[in-house]
């Protein structure tokens, strides 16, 4: 049954259904070579951004990155507010904390943002970018190589209770967009990904299953406040 957001719009095909299985057949499945815009570990991989405060939703302010390389990490913030040099952009709830990314983590992990609720610090947003990708691959393809990278993910794939996808085109850029929800016991995450500019974006809104009912409204607005430069915002 459909829960809201993306959960209504199409399972991942091999991963719906006896979840805990299949996560491990995509496990396998992915320990080959990587092609198109799917995601791994890499070297090269670096970030920057920029955060101003303009028009959002109240409640929420608008976050610009610039996923700049990690060679840039350490200016002057000479365009720390500059919305013209941005290469996506999110919306962050007022109150939220940015963690700064090291420049160590920005090269190797490809981190290039993240902010978290105080409250409860397990509870956040983040975005993770790699360069020389044009396109992206199929839908599970891309998700078992995201999760080849981060062990938190493959965690969550190994005990989902329930996985979910669908991808979206944008009107007017055609661009595309693969959306994921994983319910799990570790957390519950919303992640939508995408290339553009020559580089795959990976952007994830992360929750404790206990918080994730009462904070949905909010962590959905986030996830869907979530596109590149390249195309207008999604409302």
């Amino acid at each position: 049954s459909s829960r809201g957001g993306i959960s209504d719009r199409g399972d991942v095909k091999g991963i719906s259904g006896a979840v805990t299985a299949a996560a491990a057949a995509i496990l396998l499945s992915f320990s080959g070579a990587m092609d198109g815009c799917s995601v791994g570990m890499g070297m090269g991989m670096g970030m920057g951004m920029a955060m101003a405060a303009e028009k959002a939703e109240p409640g929420f302010y608008e976050y610009y990155g610039t996923a700049a390389s990690a060679s840039s990490y350490g200016g002057f913030g000479g365009n720390a507010s500059k919305k013209d040099t941005a290469e996506y952009v999110y919306d962050v709830p007022d109150g939220w904390k940015e963690r700064l990314i090291s420049k160590v983590e920005k090269g190797t992990n490809g981190t290039d943002s993240e902010f978290f609720n105080p409250r409860r610090r397990a509870e956040k947003v983040y975005l993770t970018f790699l360069s020389g990708f044009s396109r992206l691959s199929g839908r599970d393809t891309v998700l078992g190589n995201l999760a080849l990278s981060d062990v938190n993910l493959q965690d969550m794939i190994s005990s989902a209770e329930d996985i979910r996808a669908a991808e979206r085109t944008d009107p007017a850029s055609g661009q595309l967009y693969y959306d994921f929800e994983i319910d799990s016991p570790v957390a519950h995450s919303l992640i939508s990904v995408t290339c553009a500019n020559n580089k795959l974006y990976a952007h994830f809104v992360n929750s404790p299953p206990a918080n994730w009912a009462a904070d949905a409204p909010v962590l959905r607005h986030i996830h869907d406040s979530f596109t590149t430069a390249v195309g207008p915002r999604r409302d």
